[in-house]
């Protein structure tokens, strides 16, 4: 490197990457900067005024401890801004001590730098989005594939360290950005193999080939039948819900046996499991109730002449009260649409208003190992071992943080329940996000954590902290606004 060059820009350790950076710009992660030959973290450190929403806690009746030792009734110091200890061996940016009711606790804050990460996406629909296994892609790299689904679900899984670094350079940037825009709850546009294009993003109805979804199944076809099929007795001889998984068929469902309604003489289509339940009525699509059909008397066989009878009424629905139609058979009979009383209007509308907003879920899901560990204690693994016997408390961004069973720190966060914009990125490329270990001091120093480090919360409240609800939008004041070139 030139010394004149050298001279005028710093160093900066925050990443492998090890960036130079001239005065008045930024490293190539956008997340530290070169101010009059300073270092700075553009993001400031976050603290949560209230953990109301992202930590539960007791209202003060109750004296006794409950578990809970993050203790949401006071300010909590997060991650978010507080620098990273990767690949140092040093401690982590912030050991915060506080006296709560009278047990001195600490909270230890790191931004890790995870490569072993990715998210897992809930999308609440029943129209077919993809194959399981199918790739997701965004600019044409594949980033993820189609998981197994869930009741009333599409589940994504995107990202992994394969996708970040055992792939193209191209592939590596894509996955990134796109993970970090979907747990800062931007909107992500991605294709998948032979399936749907869909627009997701946290908290909000996915958009499916265009078209915004509203509405989340009230369950399955037979699900269906069984929550109304009193409501239809007496106004309908025979109810079908179509379904994609299972296909509802009210007079030959356990729920209509006991309400005494009549066979009817229905023919379905595909194979029948149990009375009054149909698997593979059709092919997965977009259309009535997940299938691919949007005449649903294609997935009829002709009524038998024995049992069935002129003007016999039949009303056909999705398993989202979306699609709805009204039948009645004529002397061949064979189905004739016809204008629905109000009452059948209003039972279509019925389980339209049990049916919750579909909505897009982002969970975060990272790998917490390394110097990440190192930053919290001398000995490592005591720290995994007192995650493991919950005399550690895992969060990330204040949000509470689900720790998955068996070795290591792997955690799970919905993006939700964090403050907006707390992950960020190196170039590596991998995912910078927010954790925190909060334990009693006793408890740290047997771990063997750094304690000559530990700092009161007092020394670290200034008036450059940023103070946020969990969940809580950016600051419009936040320093990533100064007028720097990139």
């Amino acid at each position: 490197m030139n010394e004149a060059v050298t001279a005028e820009k710093i160093r900066c350790d925050a990443c492998p990457v090890m960036c130079y950076i001239a005065d008045g710009r930024a490293g190539a992660c956008d997340r530290y900067a070169n101010h009059a030959g300073v270092l700075v973290r553009l993001d400031p450190l976050t603290v949560l005024q209230s953990g109301a929403v992202a930590v539960p806690f007791l209202d003060g009746q109750q004296d006794d401890w409950d578990g809970d030792v993050i203790k949401g009734n006071r300010p909590f110091i997060t991650a978010v801004g507080a620098g990273t200890t990767y690949p140092d061996y040093k401690p982590a940016p912030f050991i915060v001590s506080q006296a709560v009711e009278g047990v001195d606790m600490v909270t230890v804050v790191t931004e890790g730098i995870f490569s072993y990460c990715g998210v897992k996406v809930k999308i609440d629909t029943d129209r077919h989005i993809g194959a399981e296994r199918a790739y997701v892609r965004v600019d044409g790299e594949a980033i993820g594939h189609v998981m197994t689904g869930e009741y009333g679900s599409s589940m994504l899984s995107l990202g992994g360290v394969l996708h970040l670094t055992g792939g193209s350079k191209k592939e590596g940037r894509v996955t990134c950005d796109a993970l970090m825009r979907l747990c800062n709850r931007e909107a992500v546009e991605v294709s998948i193999d032979d399936g749907a294009v869909v627009i997701l993003q946290a908290g909000q109805a996915p958009v499916i080939n265009g078209v915004p979804e509203k509405l989340m199944r009230v369950g399955c076809g037979s699900a269906t039948i069984g929550m109304f099929a009193k409501q239809w007795v007496g106004h309908v001889d025979e109810v079908v819900v179509v379904d994609d998984h299972i296909t509802g068929v009210l007079s030959e469902h356990q729920a209509g046996k006991l309400l005494d309604v009549a066979p009817t003489g229905i023919k379905m289509k595909g194979r029948r499991s149990t009375p009054g339940r149909y698997f593979q009525v059709a092919h997965p699509g977009t259309g009535w109730g997940g299938t691919d059909v949007d005449d649903p008397l294609t997935i009829l066989n002709p009524f038998d002449a024995k049992v069935a009878w002129p003007g016999l009424r039949m009303l056909m629905v999705s398993t989202t009260g979306e699609q709805w139609a009204y039948y009645e058979l004529d002397a061949g009979l064979v189905p004739r649409a016809v204008e629905a009383p109000a009452v059948i209007r209003a039972s279509a509308e019925r389980i339209a208003e049990n049916c919750e907003p579909s909505v897009c879920s982002v969970l975060f899901m990272g790998g917490a190992g390394g110097s990440l560990r190192a930053g919290v204690t001398t000995n490592p693994v005591r720290l995994t071992q007192s995650v493991k016997a919950a005399l550690t408390r895992v969060s990330c961004g204040g949000a509470q943080a689900y720790v998955w069973p068996g070795g290591g720190i792997t955690v799970m966060a919905d993006v939700m329940a964090m403050p907006l914009n707390s992950f960020g990125y190196v170039p590596t490329p991998a995912l910078v996000a927010p954790i925190e270990f909060t334990l009693r001091l006793s408890d740290y120093a047997a771990l063997g954590g750094h304690l000559d480090h530990v700092q009161p919360v007092e020394a670290v409240m200034g008036a450059a902290v940023r103070r946020v609800e969990p969940g809580e939008g950016r600051d419009p004041q936040d320093a990533r606004n100064f007028p720097w070139g990139r």
